[in-house]
């Protein structure tokens, strides 16, 4: 009875017109609760046309590249990039930025995150997150925890885990606008997953942020013009009046990962000036989205993804004209990820990967980032150590304004030189169906190969191997990427996956499904937009 009588007041509670299809224990319901849900049906009515409008432009534009179009500086927002003018004022708590660290929005993960001794922990509820149920609202429960400082966790073993006197920023990554929450519904219409993680969050968490001496603070993914800035802005205006508090108290950085972002740098920080913490350079969504807009361009077949480094002219372009545009306008401009892991069982190979790290850390902070990111607590002190040495201040907004640095279109869109092996098109199929696999049964931070990946990793390989099956490419001993080549090399690293995980973690994990949606976006004609959409229909 007392089960029966719970679940009803659970019911009485939801808004008119919203739907729920998962279960409210009494821990969720903590976070689904009627106020906090009459929130996101407002959100809803108030901004979801907007975001369907924001997606509809999207399809516009790849219409226009297929066409020949292609992105440039736009005349009619000159004015915005040529006047002067400063992002608001920078909280004290953000100030100092020079490693952050991010990871999923897992228990454990928070704890161990915000006591790593980076500056700034980014919680994530978008690519390093498998969005089903449980992952999603146990990861608001988590994080309202934390900020209330009673949050702990023991494993299996009996170890516990606490927070330390001294912790990180915290910063929250929603789902990007292209998402949408198949569990909750408002008059039959899927919620907005940015709208929802965002609303959630925000509701639940803004005042007790802000008596903590911090605020609520985010990370804005998958932007892809200044209206979708626009759009945020105006949730944040609107979320900020519904509470009550000030105006300007929700910050916000945008990651710069998609190509179209970077002819918009100025007009994306004017529309979110008064909300603004800088941009961040998003390494490999960044390539993602250089491959997929340009994918039906003659000519534009990108080398295998080992060979796109930082140091490629096109990515160097796009993370200097960050650091300039940031440090014009006030604000940070904040480097790209370390996805090494430390190698523990080999000495020899974990001084590589961390040479690598140091190396990558130190051409950022003489470039003028004001920060970077690393993926693992390991890699915390080793990124410090550099930023410490060549960073004396707590940021370089005013120190390193780039005025030597000029950028121009060509530079920005500049094919990658380099070649297609059999060892790179391997390792795309490999890889991508081990972190669609892990992403299926929940985990959206898969450790492959010493790398800590997410879903952009996949995106770049199933792209890649979608563009070359259908461009003809050539490996560079002559073949030709065709279906048949692609099916042995399938079928061999199938085999290879096996022997990896191991026979028991084959037999129980996901990698029919895996393989089955792999091979389905690589070989069908028409291109999947994000592989985390079909994905999504098949986990709870």
């Amino acid at each position: 009875m007392t089960t029966i009588h719970y679940q009803q007041q659970q019911i009485d509670r939801i808004p008119e017109g919203m739907s729920i299809k998962n279960p409210i224990g009494p821990e969720y319901a903590t976070i689904l609760t009627g106020p906090a849900l009459q929130f996101i049906k407002l959100l809803h009515e108030r901004f979801e046309a907007r975001r369907r409008s924001a997606l509809d432009f999207r399809k516009q534009v790849q219409q226009n590249i297929d066409h020949g179009i292609m992105p440039s500086f736009s005349r009619q927002t000159a004015v915005i990039r040529e006047s002067e003018w400063k992002c608001s004022n920078i909280p004290d708590d953000l100030k100092d930025r020079c490693v952050e660290i991010t990871g999923p929005v897992e228990r454990k993960m928070i704890i161990n995150a915000l006591n790593s001794g980076a500056k700034v922990f980014m919680a994530d509820f978008e690519d390093s997150n498998s969005p089903g149920w449980d992952n999603t609202i146990q990861g608001q429960i988590n994080l309202r925890d934390a900020i209330n400082k009673t949050i702990s966790y023991t494993n299996e073993n009996g170890k516990s885990y606490e927070l330390n006197q001294t912790i990180a920023t915290l910063m929250v990554r929603p789902r990007g606008w292209h998402m949408t929450d198949k569990h909750i519904s408002i008059n039959h219409e899927p919620v907005s997953g940015s709208l929802l993680d965002f609303g959630l969050y925000f509701f639940h968490n803004a005042k007790q942020l802000i008596a903590n001496g911090s605020g609520p603070y985010f990370y804005l993914p998958k932007l892809e013009n200044y209206r979708e800035a626009r759009l945020w802005d105006d949730v944040f205006v609107f979320a900020q009046n519904y509470l009550g508090i000030p105006h300007g108290t929700i910050k916000a950085t945008v990651l710069i990962e998609t190509i179209l972002t970077p002819f918009q740098l100025h007009e994306i920080l004017w529309e979110l000036r008064d909300h603004s913490a800088g941009l961040n350079c998003g390494r490999w969504d960044y390539i993602f989205s250089f491959i997929k807009k340009f994918r039906k361009v003659p000519g534009y077949i990108f080398p295998e993804r080992s060979q796109v480094t930082m140091t490629v002219p096109f990515m160097r372009a796009y993370t200097q004209l960050v650091i300039k545009t940031c440090h014009k306008r006030g604000v940070h401009a904040i480097g790209g990820m370390a996805a090494q892991i430390p190698i523990k069982s080999n000495l020899e190979a974990n001084e590589t990967a961390l040479g690598k790290v140091r190396a990558d850390k130190l051409r950022e902070v003489k470039d003028g980032h004001d920060g970077t990111w690393v993926a693992h607590p390991g890699l915390v002190p080793v990124a410090l150590n550099v930023f410490d040495e060549y960073m004396t201040e707590a940021n370089q907004i005013l120190s390193k304004t780039r005025e030597d640095f000029y950028c121009t279109e060509a530079d920005l869109l500049k094919l990658p030189e380099g070649t297609i092996t059999e060892e790179g098109l391997r390792l795309n199929i490999n890889v991508g169906i081990l972190y669609i696999e892990s992403w299926l049964r929940g985990n959206g931070a898969a450790a492959l190969y010493n790398l800590m990946e997410d879903a952009a990793t996949a995106e770049i390989s199933r792209t890649q191997v979608w563009q070359w099956l259908r461009s003809n490419a050539k490996l560079v001993d002559g073949r030709t990427i065709n279906q048949s080549l692609y099916e042995d090399l399938r079928d061999c690293e199938i085999n290879k996956i096996r022997e990896y995980v191991g026979s028991n973690a084959y037999a129980s994990g996901k990698f029919p499904e895996a393989i089955a949606l792999f091979n389905k976006l690589v070989v069908q004609e028409e291109f999947t937009e994000f592989l985390t959409t079909p994905a999504y229909e098949l986990i709870d």
